[in-house]
């Protein structure tokens, strides 16, 4: 049985930076539409020392969701004859959406309009989109390695990408957590016992479906029915918190492997503080006090919350030897983890090629 390597990555992170000093002439309510009291500059600080997020990157208006979505899959397939590739999947949630609006336009599908840009004839070439919340990359990894692994498939081309700074609310505090990009990963099959080894995924709705969601602005004079990004943060802080770690462990025990033997945890940007919590609790499951330095990059603090691309445009950057103090080699053992909307959780074990 084949397994899947990642071949090519690629990734768009926008121009524009977004620094914490944006968001002091905003008007923040609570969710019960109550005006927040509390000095703008004090509000920031908050979030800066909880999230660690210091600024973040927003699109241009010309560019939408499909359009960095074809930029970070272009520089994945540098070295790829595109009429190869069997499948195109898109992880995204909220389609196009143009400068301007918070509307949705979702038909055709980001893939296929994906495909469309990237000139490619093959009608065998299949393209859809994967709506998994945040952890929709990792979702589209685990899709591809079902494919490869049936035979008959052989290249995989994986993208992540999102434009949240279009469907935040300005009133709410939360918005200064979203930002844009898009990053690819090429998959392909190879006889060697390298690249994915293991996946373990898990929806928990009964109580956490909506903890993620959208809604109303919480300015009660906003006077349009624009619907954007709500989340009950506190709440996912201590789903993620409680069951991440278990999730990764699920998948390293399925790969046959012990945290020890990890030389990468790339985890969801989601929120640092949450981030740094989730690893801290892994360890303890293995009964490890001492954490291993740079086991865990981060990119939260300059680039922010981008959603289903926060990942594969890390490793993009890593691949590329861009993320300072970071380097992955031949052998080394890396786990991608992530969890959002649904709620959704996901972790894949993967051997560097």
């Amino acid at each position: 049985m084949p397994n899947s390597i990642i071949t090519g990555t690629g990734s768009y992170i926008p121009e524009s930076r977004i620094t914490n000093k944006h968001f002091l002439g905003h008007e923040f309510y609570k969710s019960d539409g109550i005006k927040i009291k509390k000095a703008n500059i004090d509000i920031i600080k908050k979030l800066e020392e909880i999230t660690c997020i210091s600024e973040r990157r927003y699109v241009t208006d010309d560019l939408n969701t499909s359009d960095i979505a074809f930029m970070a899959a272009n520089r994945a397939l540098e070295h790829t004859d595109k009429e190869s590739i069997d499948y195109i999947i898109v992880a995204q949630n909220l389609g196009d959406v143009r400068a301007g609006s918070s509307r949705s336009d979702m038909v055709p599908a980001i893939a296929s309009r994906v495909k469309h840009k990237l000139k490619i004839i093959n009608p065998y070439t299949v393209a859809f989109d994967v709506p998994f919340g945040c952890p929709g990359w990792i979702h589209g990894l685990t899709l591809a390695d079902y494919y490869i692994k049936s035979g008959d498939v052989k290249k995989v081309l994986v993208i992540g990408a999102e434009i949240l700074s279009r469907v935040t609310d300005p009133h709410d505090v939360d918005s200064m957590i979203y930002a844009d990009g898009a990053g690819a990963a090429l998959v392909e099959a190879t006889v060697r016992n390298v690249g994915i080894l293991s996946h373990v995924t898990r929806s928990d709705t009964i109580n956490h479906a909506y903890l993620l969601r959208t809604g109303r602005s919480y300015n009660p004079n906003y006077s349009d029915d624009d619907l954007f990004v709500k989340m009950d943060g506190h709440e996912i802080y201590k789903y993620a918190v409680r069951t991440v770690p278990h999730v990764v462990k699920e998948s390293l025990d399925k790969a046959g492997f012990t945290l020890t033997d990890v030389k990468k945890v790339l985890i969801h940007q989601a929120n640092q503080k949450m981030d740094e919590a989730i690893l801290e609790r892994l360890y303890k499951l293995y009964q490890i006090k001492n954490i291993p330095e740079n086991v865990m990059p981060m990119t939260i603090s300059w680039l922010g919350n981008s959603s289903v691309a926060t990942l594969p445009t890390m490793f993009d950057l890593l691949q590329r030897g861009k993320l300072d103090k970071h380097r992955l080699h031949p052998g080394d053992i890396v786990v991608f983890a992530s969890v959002g909307a649904g709620m959704n959780i996901n972790s894949v074990v993967y051997r560097m090629p």
